[in-house]
């Protein structure tokens, strides 16, 4: 048995109509996918690392039947699968109960047939969530939530992507807190307790920032380093795993498929940042990020981290803010 302090790795099937839907593109409407050339690239290289992670899948994909067959592969490979919502609409913080409920029939139901598994986790899409949500994950059975991204660089993220984008009024609007705002820094990077209601609870893992910067290190924001020095990214990635073990943060990795896929595979996000690289150099410095968190995590699904957390005592706990619903732009819903 290692001695080693466990972490998680998980990656969110973000699919190629996701990224336009979020970008405003009118192309995403007939679903495009990348899903049957992404997935046997990932199997074949966490095959090759020998490492098990949770994939946090899109409903909408697992009830399309030309991704079943991908899809299920993820499964019968033994990683695990998490909920990414149906929509993958990033301000779910604007859904009412209801909404929310049947979000979470449709991908539940989705995601079984598709892989056979019924998710226990839960992303909300660029990092949403409100505290309807995690009442109702908890109602249902969800072992945990990780969904929040403790950094103070949401908003700079957010500027960067307007400035990409061909929104109208009322998308921007549906957008204004993607990535979160500044206050979400205040939020702890380690693992905790959602206090809910009823005397429930639910465990969150948060995507692990470096701890006091608050900087996110997640492997898109390494691939932008490496355009400038991969020696950089790698050293900025180690600080940072050692700074987590030393203070006891509980690290989870978060992962996507344009990690892995360049501009070749989907021309149509030759704007999102990285797409330039080629695609081996991608694959080099996946498998280089992955090694230096193994020289000081054991690496597992986030299933298996969350289930070894919530044995431990003395998780903190937190209140979530009281919902407080924004105006609701009409084509939300």
């Amino acid at each position: 048995m290692s001695d080693k302090p466990l972490a998680s790795v998980s990656l969110d099937v973000d699919d190629l109509w996701t990224y336009l839907r979020t970008h405003g593109d009118p192309g995403w409407t007939g679903r495009p996918s990348y899903l049957r050339t992404f997935v046997p690239i990932a199997l074949e290289l966490f095959n090759e690392l020998k490492l098990p992670i949770t994939f946090f899948i899109v409903g909408a994909d697992g009830e399309r039947p030309e991704n079943a067959a991908a899809l299920g592969e993820l499964s019968a490979a033994g990683h695990e699968i998490g909920n990414h919502s149906f929509d993958h609409e990033p301000w779910l913080h604007l859904y009412d109960r209801e909404q929310l409920e049947r979000e979470l029939d449709r991908s539940e139901a989705a995601i079984h047939q598709a892989t056979g598994q019924r998710p226990v986790g839960f992303r909300g899409p660029g990092y949403s969530w409100s505290p309807v949500l995690l009442d109702l994950l908890s109602q249902r059975g969800y072992l945990y939530d990780a969904s929040t991204l403790p950094t103070y660089l949401g908003p700079l993220a957010r500027a960067y992507y307007f400035r990409t984008t061909h929104l109208t009024k009322e998308e921007a609007a549906t957008r204004s807190h993607l990535f979160g705002t500044f206050a979400d820094g205040l939020r702890p990077s380690r693992a905790y307790w959602w206090r809910l209601a009823e005397g429930r609870r639910l465990l969150e893992i948060p995507v692990t920032t470096f701890p006091g910067f608050k900087t996110p290190f997640h492997l898109s924001y390494l691939l932008y380093l490496a355009r400038y020095s991969e020696r950089l990214a790698l050293t900025y990635l180690r600080a940072a795993a050692t700074a987590c073990r030393l203070t006891g943060n509980s690290l989870s990795f978060l992962l996507h498929p344009l990690d892995l896929l360049d501009r070749t595979h989907a021309p149509q996000l030759a704007f999102f940042p990285g797409m330039d690289l080629d695609h081996r150099r991608k694959r080099a410095l996946f498998v280089a990020a992955l090694e230096v968190l193994r020289e000081q995590f054991t690496l597992v699904p986030v299933g298996a981290h969350a289930a070894a957390l919530c044995a431990l005592d003395g998780l903190p706990t937190r209140q979530p803010r009281p919902y407080r619903p924004l105006p609701r732009p009409a084509s939300v819903g």
